[in-house]
């Protein structure tokens, strides 16, 4: 359990995972440093102090954040090759100096990329990393640059790795492409229906970084955990989207529902002129591979993952889109 003199440090505290950081970190008790960049604002929550500081200035960071125990790393640059290539480097270096300023310990959220088109069906901890695509290598590069970082003893960091982000507002693939036509009847599908693959509500996600944070000293200098999240196939998918579109009247019924498949040869083409189409047809083998992620030493740290369960999860998800009408709170499973 943690106390009010537990103090952390949110990078990124303005974006989806962010700002769900924030909250539940704030909610555990934690007094939470959101950073976000210059001239921005973010909301007003108890025990929460924004810092308006670029992630580059580690000494006013260190400054305002004295006192953090633990750094959470939710910077990203923009979703294309360039972007990640100039600028992820630098995220990462900026993290790991404000983490050894404070003598604090790095928690960076990482995905599935490492594992590459090769990726076996169940994902450990110490599955080989294979990936020969850009952004498999960069997340490659990006973790072995913040392992090297704590070999002298000056820096401990946490990688906890899930699978594709929902909830907590948009920027995720279900309102991108998924779930944009669905108040017409329509559900857009990046791959095979019966492939299974795991997604991570945001709000789980955060709830997990605080139980590792407040268990991070059994961990090594240097740890990774694999958060399990929701395992689930499109059918699951297209049968809560599809009852939510004909409760709301946007079908006639649930099976009016249309299901159709991604364009990726029309994305790949368009990825000539707009980078962000480019960096998403790498990474289309995720949808036709079948993995999930084997949490069991997550389990054995925290105990029980944070879980809503999925059909909740989804329906808060679309909420916080602007899909849904508010909708009673429903509890998550520990």
């Amino acid at each position: 359990m943690t106390n009010a003199a537990s103090t952390v440090l949110i990078l990124g505290a303005r974006g989806r995972l962010g700002l769900a950081a924030v909250q539940a970190f704030a909610q555990a008790g934690w007094q939470v440093r959101a950073q976000l960049r210059p001239g921005a604002t973010g909301p007003a929550v108890p025990g929460v102090q924004w810092l308006a500081i670029a992630p580059e200035d580690t000494p006013a960071l260190a400054a305002h954040a004295q006192g953090a125990q633990v750094v959470v790393h939710a910077m990203n640059p923009a979703y294309t090759h360039k972007a990640w290539r100039t600028q992820a480097p630098a995220l990462m270096d900026a993290a790991i100096e404000v983490t050894r300023a404070l003598d604090a310990t790095l928690m960076l959220p990482g995905n599935v990329y490492n594992y590459g088109r090769a990726m076996p069906p169940v994902l450990r901890e110490d599955t080989p990393q294979t990936a020969l695509d850009f952004k498999g290598r960069m997340r490659v590069h990006l973790e072995q640059r913040l392992q090297a970082a704590t070999r002298d003893g000056a820096l401990r960091a946490i990688v906890l790795r899930a699978g594709d982000f929902f909830g907590s507002g948009a920027g995720s693939w279900l309102d991108l492409a998924i779930a944009k036509d669905l108040v017409k009847g329509r559900i857009t599908w990046p791959g095979p229906l019966d492939t299974s693959r795991p997604w991570a509500y945001l709000p789980d996600l955060a709830r997990t970084l605080v139980k590792v944070a407040e268990a991070r000293h059994r961990l090594s200098a240097f740890d990774t955990l694999h958060f399990a999240g929701q395992q689930v196939t499109a059918r699951q998918w297209v049968q809560v989207l599809s009852a939510v579109a004909a409760e709301q009247g946007w079908v006639p019924d649930a099976a009016a529902v249309r299901v159709g498949q991604l364009p990726w040869p029309l994305l790949r083409v368009a990825g000539l002129v707009l980078p962000t189409y480019a960096a998403l047809a790498d990474v289309r083998y995720l949808w036709s591979t079948p993995h999930r992620l084997d949490n069991t030493r997550l389990v054995a740290l925290i105990g029980a993952e944070p879980h809503t369960p999925f059909e909740p999860a989804v329906r808060r998800a679309l909420h916080d889109l602007g899909l849904l009408a508010p909708a009673p709170s429903h509890a998550a499973l520990a």
